[in-house]
């Protein structure tokens, strides 16, 4: 039997990207396991049959000792357990495991799925240059070995590290998005009553565009003032870049926005909004809530942000405007909400590409082609 190793930051992330991946490979044989933090999860995939073991992932990285202390777990986790396959997601995993693996004279198989460079690669100023250099030294080492495959989101991200680490084309593949279930996440036609909704779903970061899509609101509710929009997640009381409880409650109590807190109902919060946005100007992958608005039939306003401008056809299935420009969100609200005629021929078409390019069923079969050809 095959062993299987994925290694992400954290349980909801894995099961939330990750879980059909593993669920299609225990069918075909393979013995899952899954390194990381775990929060609510873990007996939960234990049910599944997913072996899982803790790894002490920081949400910070301020404490080099802690740092150290992660990255030898994992050597140490690999070194005892021998996978066949190491899948890793996101920069920390990715890096620790590529330099955790550097010393062995036949290291399992890697898989490195960059899902966006983050915030490292998009944030300003001197001391992300400094960051975004050593992180790109850390990339060029944990990638340096052979036997490895690594996946991209998005043709920018693929431009950017193959540069940055001179990775060969045989090394690389696109893969966009972890995909949606569209059994799941299904086309309904817009309510048929009530005020138009514009809903943001996401982790509420200052990077997702979350002031810009206050600021959009109070621009929009100044000329339309029966519009609702909805604020989907729950503040990240462990990221420095998370707005605060205080922000949001002022906002609810300014009446620009409705605060829904974390859900698990996203498919029928869509399917009584009217747009759904994500203004990111985050190192993004292929936003999985973008792909999920469109699966279910509805027009996305989102930025020209690599990464959101792939889950989107420009003016077909939704509407790309500049960064950081609350104005420009605003107006291309305004123009979805006034014009009916337009918004539903872009939700249908939403959908379409939908079924087309992010299909889940798709993105479990181009992983599992990758673990086959071995």
């Amino acid at each position: 039997m095959r062993k299987l190793l994925f290694v992400v930051n954290v349980d909801w992330f894995f099961v939330s990207h990750r879980l059909p991946i593993a669920q299609e490979a225990m069918k075909l044989g393979y013995d899952v396991h899954l390194a990381s933090s775990f929060s609510t999860k873990k007996e939960y995939l234990e049910g599944l049959g997913i072996k899982c073991h803790d790894i002490n992932f920081s949400r910070s990285g301020s404490s080099l000792s802690n740092e150290m202390k992660t990255l030898l777990s994992i050597r140490r986790l690999i070194n005892e357990m021998r996978p066949d396959i190491v899948h890793a997601v996101t920069i920390k995993p990715v890096i620790y495991c590529g330099f955790s693996m550097r010393a062995m004279l036949k290291p399992p198989y890697f898989v490195a799925a960059i899902s966006g460079l983050g915030y490292v690669f998009s944030a300003r100023g001197l001391k992300a240059k400094l960051t975004r250099f050593v992180v790109s030294l850390l990339y060029k080492v944990a990638l340096l070995g052979k036997r490895k495959v690594v996946i991209f989101q998005n043709l920018s991200d693929q431009g950017v590290l193959s540069r940055i680490v001179s990775l060969p084309d045989n090394a690389t593949t696109l893969i966009k998005g972890s995909g949606a279930d569209l059994s799941t996440y299904r086309y309904r036609p817009e309510p048929a009553s009530g005020k138009k909704v514009v809903s943001m779903a996401c982790r509420l970061l200052k990077e997702k565009g979350v002031y810009e899509f206050v600021d959009a609101a109070r621009r929009v509710k100044a000329l339309l003032p029966n519009i609702d929009f909805w604020l989907i997640g729950n503040v990240d009381l462990g990221n420095p870049n998370s707005v605060t409880q205080g922000e949001i409650d002022s906002w609810v109590a300014e009446g620009l926005i409705k605060a829904l807190g974390h859900r698990d109902d996203i498919p029928n919060l869509f399917a009584q909004s009217h747009i759904v946005t994500m203004p990111s100007y985050y190192g993004e992958g292929v936003p999985k809530v973008l792909i999920e608005a469109a699966a279910c039939g509805r027009p996305v306003v989102t930025t020209y942000n690599p990464g959101c401008r792939d889950a989107v056809i420009e003016n077909q299935t939704g509407i790309l405007v500049p960064i950081r420009s609350s104005k420009a969100l605003a107006d291309a609200f305004i123009t979805l909400l006034t014009n009916e005629s337009i918004r539903v021929k872009m939700g249908a078409r939403a959908r379409d590409y939908a079924v087309n390019e992010f299909d889940v069923k798709n993105v479990v079969a181009r992983h599992l082609d990758i673990y086959e050809s071995i």
